[in-house]
């Protein structure tokens, strides 16, 4: 590779949102570091990449290089103090990284990037309620619409096992995005993983929307034979919803099985379904 091919691949990732950090990595060290004066204004675009790849890698020599000619070029360079941060963070110099995030957001308290890059600090951490706290601050001021940030705060939750809160979350970012079969899978999984009949029917339902935004998602599937069991098997299930339940659970395990029906050998989890719903079938005749 030369280096005009070298510039015109990693401008290609630029534009196309690709780390592809060890292949960054790997073509600077053979290539590019020696061809910078070649590239005119685009190498300080190219240090900037090159230094977030370094530090994905952890190769904070190659870091440094890049973050004293970046500073050199633009002191007092709000991104540049950013990257700076990500090397403490590296270094586990956790306080640093804090101060220095916290002196950028003085001066521009819209840059949503800082505010998560504080939230990974503290879950570097293992600081998870402060985390929470600052995500929490962060969706209550200025971007409620943010769905990563939602998906974050989710995570967070289910780290501190505070599963209604978690529930909430991704009510939100339902009612953001209805038709994203992936939300609706994992509001039913956590309102399964709270159980209890009205939860367990409320899963089963979310799954079921699921389903019929994506029938390919085998989870959802899987998650739908599941709640209906667990609801037929219910001893606050009435007679009606037994058999309605027993349904459901008789046509999702169907489905399963015809979704394995081409392959060869035998799948175990097609006969634990079929077990299960055999087992299910005699206890309610029973």
């Amino acid at each position: 590779m030369d280096w005009q091919e070298a510039r015109d691949t990693l401008r290609q990732w630029r534009e196309d949102n690709s780390r592809c950090s060890e292949e960054i990595v790997e073509i600077w060290q053979d290539v590019l570091s020696n061809y910078t004066h070649k590239i005119g204004d685009e190498k300080w675009l190219v240090y900037e990449q090159v230094c977030l790849a370094a530090l994905d890698c952890h190769r904070l020599d190659i870091a440094q290089e890049c973050l004293e000619a970046l500073d050199k070029q633009f002191p007092g360079s709000l991104r540049v103090r950013k990257l700076r941060a990500m090397e403490f963070e590296a270094l586990e110099r956790y306080d640093d990284a804090l101060k220095l995030y916290d002196s950028i957001l003085q001066h521009d308290e819209s840059n949503s990037v800082i505010y998560k890059r504080k939230v990974a600090v503290l879950k570097a951490q293992n600081k998870i309620g402060e985390a929470v706290k600052e995500l929490t601050d962060y969706l209550k001021s200025k971007f409620m619409s943010d769905h990563e940030a939602w998906m974050e705060l989710s995570d967070l939750y289910l780290m501190e096992q505070d599963y209604n809160k978690a529930a909430f979350c991704f009510e939100e970012l339902i009612l953001y995005n209805p038709h994203n079969h992936l939300y609706h899978q994992r509001y039913a999984e956590i309102q399964y993983t709270i159980g209890g009949l009205e939860n367990m029917e409320l899963a089963r339902a979310y799954f079921a929307q699921s389903i019929k935004l994506n029938p390919r998602n085998m989870r959802s599937l899987y998650g739908f034979f599941l709640a209906a069991t667990n609801v037929a098997a219910s001893p606050k299930c009435s007679a009606l919803k037994k058999k309605e339940n027993l349904k459901f659970a008789a046509w999702a395990a169907l489905k399963i099985g015809q979704k394995y029906q081409d392959q060869i050998c035998d799948d175990s989890q097609v006969k634990s379904v079929q077990g299960m719903l055999g087992v299910l079938s005699l206890n309610s005749s029973t």
